[in-house]
């Protein structure tokens, strides 16, 4: 909760305004949901790659299918956590939460 405070107090203290101030709450979130596009586009380059690797040797595919799930497993928690901290940024400290 404590970097949930510290994004609250940044955007209560960015200006007097409220709709600043949720508009700088919403460009968070935006820069979260981008972040969690880009665990995507990783997760396609690790999964692209193991199969590119079970091709080339068809012997190793145990090998890398235990590595391509430890890979994918690692890139989804950046996407997991984006979701649990934009859902947080939401409905937690969201626009209603400021005073005009």
């Amino acid at each position: 909760m404590n970097l949930l405070n510290s994004f609250k107090f940044l955007a209560e203290g960015a200006a007097d305004n409220v709709f600043t101030a949720a508009g700088f709450l919403y460009l968070g979130i935006g820069i979260i949901m981008l972040a969690m596009g880009l665990s995507s586009i990783a997760e396609g380059l690790v999964v692209s790659n193991a199969i590119k690797g079970m091709a080339r040797n068809p012997e190793a595919s145990k090998t890398l299918r235990s590595s391509m799930i430890l890979g994918v497993s690692l890139c989804e928690t950046v996407a997991i956590y984006g979701l649990v901290l934009a859902i947080l940024l939401i409905f937690v400290a969201g626009p209603g939460t400021f005073q005009a």
